[in-house]
């Protein structure tokens, strides 16, 4: 039975086709690098694809919500919001924080994991202090992995993964090498109770921006993890079992590749989808601005309430503005019992999101 082993790897795991694979990873990830940076409110970005990949990252561990519960709930007008949602709007929450602790500190440490970790999972369990826990195949319900049982073994290893994330010297590495290294050694130490798979992805995007090779947290992998969820556990599980680093660390740069430019697109959709909205405000509209414009593009629902504080307007102003939109076909109203609620269904479209309004 494997068990994982204190970092570096001693053994040459860049292989030829791997720096083949490892260039043009590279080439997608610095585009959408630069396409992220050229809207100027990235918090746009944050916001929106956060969203999504909250709600992927969560499908992968079957948490499954739908677009609508999801939005609903980020703008406050469900009052009974079930596990599921409840799931993924903590997710949002834990990415963000991990966020912020990563530009502020410029590290990534065993402490911010665990932060992270409790904003995901709303408690305090910390590291696994108990026996027990394996992984199974979830169709078999064979277990195919045991990690770590012993709790200051988890500790040394979490350690150990610190100085690996943070030291630069503790390895020559290409940082996208070293990224898919330390999900695979983080999954595998598998430290707390819960939320393993949430926290490792969310470390995975945290680790690109402490090596600059992101500004903000547009990158996520989930999506693609979805889709090739078999291949996933499988070249995880070959690492352990037959030490193929070749096939892991393949699909990871693949990964980032192919998500790298599906962002791009996403991204440039949401661009393309502002610039005509703005043409259809500015010329339009009297009460046309900027901040107005990037309100309605901050996540696809809105509500009276968050427009007033975000323009500093009255109820009644607010409620004119977003009540002129819908007439004219540029939001869409709905009614969540006593809760108007407004939905940018441009956005949606630029984000792929299937409506049935």
């Amino acid at each position: 039975m494997y068990k994982p082993k204190p970092l570096p790897i001693t053994n040459e795991i860049e292989t030829k086709i791997v720096l083949k694979k490892l260039a043009s990873a590279h080439r997608a990830l610095a585009e959408l690098k630069g396409v992220a940076n050229s809207i100027p409110r990235q918090d746009i970005l944050i916001n929106t694809l956060g969203l999504q990949e909250a709600k992927d990252s969560s499908e992968v561990e079957n948490i499954v919500t739908t677009h609508d519960e999801l939005y609903k709930t980020s703008i406050g007008i469900t009052k009974k919001i079930n596990l599921e949602t409840k799931e993924v709007k903590n997710y949002v929450a834990a990415l963000k924080r991990g966020y912020q602790l990563v530009k502020e500190k410029h590290v990534l440490t065993t402490n911010l994991i665990l932060e992270i970790q409790a904003v995901l999972e709303q408690n305090n369990a910390g590291l696994r202090k108990l026996p027990g826990t394996s992984l199974k195949n979830q169709q078999t319900g064979e277990v195919v992995y045991e990690p770590p049982q012993n709790a200051q073994e988890i500790i040394a290893l979490m350690n150990n993964l610190e100085v690996f994330i943070n030291d630069a010297s503790n390895s020559d590495l290409d940082p996208l090498i070293k990224m898919a290294v330390i999900h695979f050694q983080f999954e595998s130490i598998h430290p707390f109770y819960d939320g393993n798979g949430r926290t490792g992805r969310i470390i995975n995007i945290l680790y690109l921006i402490l090596e600059n090779l992101l500004e903000i947290p547009v990158l996520y992998l989930s999506k693609f993890i979805i889709r090739n969820k078999g291949d996933y556990y499988k070249y995880l599980q070959g690492v352990r079992d037959q030490n193929d680093w070749e096939s892991w660390l393949l699909f990871m740069l693949d990964a980032i590749e192919v998500i790298s430019y599906e962002t791009i697109h996403t991204i440039n959709s949401i661009k393309n989808a502002m610039a005509k909205y703005k043409i259809e405000l500015r010329d339009n509209y009297k009460f046309y601005s900027q901040d107005l414009l990037n309100h309605l593009f901050n996540q696809p629902y809105t509500k009276i309430e968050f427009l007033m504080d975000e323009l500093s307007i009255s109820r009644i102003t607010a409620s004119s503005y977003l009540n002129q939109l819908a007439e004219d076909n540029l939001l869409i109203k709905q009614k969540e019992g006593k809760y108007n609620y407004y939905i940018n269904s441009f956005l949606l479209e630029a984000l792929g999101v299937r409506t049935m309004f």
